[in-house]
Formats: structure tokens, sequence, C-alpha cells
């Protein structure tokens, strides 16, 4: 059997963003978007159910085996790694998933994100929702945000996460971080009672249901500065998700709050670079400008795309832009931007004037 320490040194050593556990495959490493199986001996039903047990202990395993379904973190020494992992069912089998998180939290510069980002630090009140498919990256940026305000303002931040990633430490703020399922049951509780902890800033790992949804939208319309995270991959899509998510009868005034709370939604993909080994973000972002409230309010979020892209002199721009600019400037490949554009006739349009500028 593998120990499952073994593998994951090995991920760490190889500069791996992901490891994968399945039963009856040899291990599974990510390293910049490819899939490499690694020489450890295939996972049995044994070494599956072993491993997690040793990372979670008996009373988290028994819950699991009910749920079919875990988040957690852990770690290791030598070297000094920390992994958010998700273990679940598939085939009656046990897999498990561990994203590998960096100790030091990347500056926005660092992350090759737009300088506009900096800007939602200095908000005083508001929602900011970073989006995107899993592994996008969503949590990094918004660790590197709350660094940044760490760095400039004396706030009292407090976040809900599922599980903690980057662990953040006092600068200036004063910060709590509490983990779902070990200091909250979930968001929705760690909601309901966190307006009463004094917060300036919120930070909800993720608006999953009705409840959460909810009281997010009331901490930023009460004037706390609340970010949070979709999994969804534009702005239009982001709004449309959330009007959905409450009852028909409720979504008018659904909508009235999200016009009144939202700041802004930046939209994020990761490409592999071509100039040097790693990753590097697409981003659209849509601030909430006169145009884009009445849009949200009166349901014509058709409407936002538009305005996004006749827009740029505020600081918003496309996916496509984005995704055009990075290959222009050399750093992804020029097939795989057309490839992942939204539209491919545009994009070969956009690489073209690009490459006369």
């Amino acid at each position: 059997m593998a120990e499952i320490r073994s593998i994951l040194v090995e991920a760490v050593e190889r500069g791996a963003s992901d490891v994968h556990i399945n039963v009856g495959m040899h291990p599974i490493v990510r390293v910049n978007t490819e899939l490499i199986e690694t020489d450890f001996p295939a996972i049995t039903d044994d070494d599956a159910r072993d491993m997690v047990l040793s990372l979670v202990g008996q009373e988290k395993f028994d819950k699991f085996e009910l749920r079919r379904d875990l988040d957690f973190s852990t770690s290791i020494k030598n070297p000094d790694q920390r992994f958010r992992v998700n273990s679940h069912y598939q085939r009656d089998t046990i897999a498990i998933s561990f994203r590998l998180i960096s100790d030091r939290i990347p500056s926005i510069e660092e992350l090759n994100l737009p300088e506009k980002m900096k800007d939602f630090a200095d908000l005083p009140r508001g929602l900011v929702l970073v989006t995107g498919h899993t592994g996008a990256g969503k949590s990094t940026t918004l660790a590197s945000t709350i660094e940044l305000i760490n760095q400039k303002y004396k706030k009292r931040v407090i976040t809900i996460e599922d599980p903690i990633e980057y662990w953040l430490t006092n600068d200036k703020c004063m910060i709590e971080q509490r983990e779902v399922g070990s200091d909250c049951p979930d968001f929705a509780t760690g909601l309901r009672h966190i307006l009463r902890q004094d917060p300036d800033i919120i930070m909800v790992g993720e608006m999953r249901d009705l409840e959460t949804t909810s009281f997010t939208l009331t901490a930023a319309e009460t004037g706390h500065l609340v970010f949070s995270t979709l999994h969804t991959v534009n702005a239009s899509q982001s709004i449309e998700r959330i009007i959905d998510i409450y009852p028909a009868n409720q979504q008018t005034q659904a909508r009235t709050m999200l016009a009144n709370a939202l700041q802004a939604v930046i939209s994020q993909t990761l490409f592999r670079r071509i100039d040097k080994p790693g990753m590097v973000p697409s981003t659209e972002i849509m601030l909430c400008t006169s145009a884009v409230r009445n849009c949200i309010r009166e349901n014509r979020i058709y409407e936002i795309p538009n305005i996004i892209e006749t827009s740029r002199r505020f600081g918003m721009h496309m996916m496509d832009n984005s995704i055009a600019e990075l290959c222009a400037n050399g750093l992804i490949d020029r097939e795989e931007a057309i490839l992942r554009s939204s539209n491919r006739g545009k994009m070969e349009k956009l690489l073209r004037i690009a490459s006369k500028v």
C-alpha cells in the first residue's frame, strides 16, 4: 500500500496542482493542467478507506460514510504544504481529490490579475463576486484581495469557508476564519449570527443555496463589504443564478436587492502559460454602473454583455478581450485561445487586430 503522505510529497515535488485517488487506478497528479499517472501501486478499496480514516479520524469518517461526501483540509510536514480535500463515493468506492494550497498568499500583480482588482479592496460596502469553474483560482483571488485589505486598513474581517484554504495572518486587520463543519455547521448558520460579531468585511466561501444567498445579500445591503464566489462563467450567468435561487414570487424583490448591493462581478478561468511553467488567468470584469443596476432591476440581463463591451473606459472588459490580450502578449497558445473563446470568429478577429498593434 502506498502511504498517502508519500503520494502528497511527490505531488509537491512535481509542482502539481491536484492529486486524485481512485480505486483500481494508480494515483494521478495534475501538473500544468495535464493529468499524469504516478508509479505508486494501484489503489485498493482498503487503501482508499484507510487514507480517509487516517486524515479525518473515526468520528468524521462515520459522517462521511453517512453523507457520502466530505470537504476538509490537511497538511504535511517536510515539505510544509496544505491541501484542500474532498472525499466522495463513485461507483460505490471511495475517491479522494486534493488541491494544493500555497503557504504564501500571492499578490494581485503576481497572479497577473487586472490592476482594477485593487480597487475592490477600497470599497466601503456592497457585494463583490468572484466566479468561475472549479479550479479557476477563485479562492486565491479572494485571499489576495483580503490580504491587500489587511495591509491597508484597520478592519474586522470574518470569513466562512469550506474548508479554510489560505491561513490569513493579522496585520492591520483583525481576522477570524470559520470553517464549515468544525467552527460552524454550515454557511447559513454561520451567516445567521455573523452580524452580531461586528464585522466590517465578510467573506463567504460560496453562495450555495437560498438561505446562504439571502444572508449574504442582506449583509451587503446593511453596510458591510462582502466577498463571495459562484460556479458561473460570466457576469450575466452569475446574476441569473442568484435570481433563480429565489422562488418565483420573491424574484422581483431579489432583483431589487441585488441591484442595490452588487458592486462587481469578476469571472476568471486559467490557461497554461507558454512563456514559462505555470498558469495565468483570463478575466471578465463587470462593474455595477447605473446602467447595469437598471438592467438587473428590470430583468434585462441580456443587455449586460453589451454594456461591458462598451464600458472599457470604466475598467470593464469581456473574457474574450482578456484572452486575446494574453495571447498577443505571448503568454498563452493561440489555438487554445481560439478553442476556449465564446466566439471563434470574433476571437480570430481580435487576435488579428492585436497582432497589428
